[in-house]
């Protein structure tokens, strides 16, 4: 069972940073689910690095013929902090878009604006992390295998193409900043492979905290529970640690989390090397009401649905269908890409 609610004293640590936003309308969307051309994996395997040290190992991941190499740069690879940046260059140019401006693959912006919207301080360490953020960015290099049908086609690209100061102060802190987002980025924002945070996401402090976060988001999205294996869950994570450190790990947040009940959107829980996530807003909506009538599908069905409801949000698709079926079904990821295409079909692209 998870507990909702919990008190906590001010002398408990919290896994929470402090909010130093002090503006809640900011919208964010998930550049990990932003793969382009539907290339699940650079979704399924971790790009960034979740440790604060320099990380220049060469990750190298396959399934089937594909594969994901990613390469660091002798500054190492990009982290799971260093993503904030693409998490807001992303964010500023799917607003544009939905208020139907026009846009390009360079994005210019004021640091303190990134800083306070990605929740940072405002000193001046914050300003050179950010420089060093962009450097990383801009040396992660990612490199896949295409398969469609017999045809392979090979790609690398970074994750930024450039980043430029425009202008600094005289004590040195950097005012404004140009991001070129590389194509695999871009393509994806225009074809709205994107998902939204939660605003809490830029307070949890680990890294590894993001991550679980991430895979939650992505996985369970809008369905009632997500569950995986441990084993499964270190490589997702690209984690290093031995696999009795990564459990401890593991345990640790989620004893914490049904403590303080501090992830965002979902409650964690691990038990017999299994890590459960539930979705915190569907148990709250259907508390005391029977459960879905339908199980939790296969992360492998969203690529698929996406492919049937091209620019569709699948998990809002996802929610709609389970609230639209009054029967359970025979099979319900057929059903669930039958619904797909009947949107589609009748409402076109989003």
């Amino acid at each position: 069972m998870f507990r909702m609610v919990c008190e906590t004293t001010k002398n408990d640590f919290s896994p929470l940073l402090p909010d130093r936003r002090g503006q809640k309308d900011f919208f964010v969307c998930d550049i990990f689910d932003a793969a382009p051309k539907g290339d699940m994996a650079s979704m399924e395997h971790p790009i960034f690095s979740l440790s604060k040290k320099p990380d220049l190992r060469v990750r190298r991941y396959e399934s089937g013929k594909n594969f994901v190499e990613i390469t660091p740069s002798v500054k190492g690879l990009a982290t799971v902090h260093d993503r904030d940046v693409l998490i807001f260059c992303i964010s500023q140019v799917v607003a544009a878009l939905n208020e139907g401006r026009a846009v390009s693959q360079t994005v210019r912006f004021k640091a303190y604006d990134m800083l306070r919207s990605t929740n940072r301080p405002l000193g001046g360490e914050s300003y050179v992390r950010l420089r060093d953020a962009l450097e990383r960015l801009d040396g992660t290099r990612i490199s896949t295998n295409i398969i469609t049908g017999s045809v392979e086609v090979f790609e690398t690209f970074g994750l930024i193409e450039k980043a430029r100061i425009v202008r600094e102060t005289r004590d040195g802190r950097m005012q404004e900043v140009e991001v070129k987002l590389s194509d695999w980025v871009f393509n994806a924002i225009q074809a709205k492979e994107v998902l939204t945070l939660n605003e809490d996401y830029f307070r949890l402090r680990k890294p590894l905290d993001r991550r679980i976060y991430e895979l939650a988001r992505k996985h369970c999205g809008q369905q009632s529970e997500w569950r995986i294996g441990l084993e499964k869950l270190q490589a997702k994570c690209g984690s290093t640690s031995t696999k009795k450190e990564f459990r401890r790990l593991i345990r640790k947040i989620a004893d914490d989390d049904l403590e303080k009940n501090y992830m965002p959107d979902y409650a964690i829980r691990f038990e017999d090397d299994m890590l459960f996530v539930k979705n915190r807003h569907r148990v709250q909506k259907y508390r005391g009401q029977p459960t879905a009538t339908a199980p939790p599908l296969d992360p492998d069905v969203y690529a698929r649905a996406r492919q049937a409801a091209p620019g569709w949000d699948i998990y809002l698709l996802e929610r709609e269908w389970r609230d639209w079926m009054n029967a359970p079904p025979k099979d319900p990821e057929a059903a669930f890409i039958g619904f797909c295409k009947k949107v589609y079909e009748t409402r076109g692209r989003l």
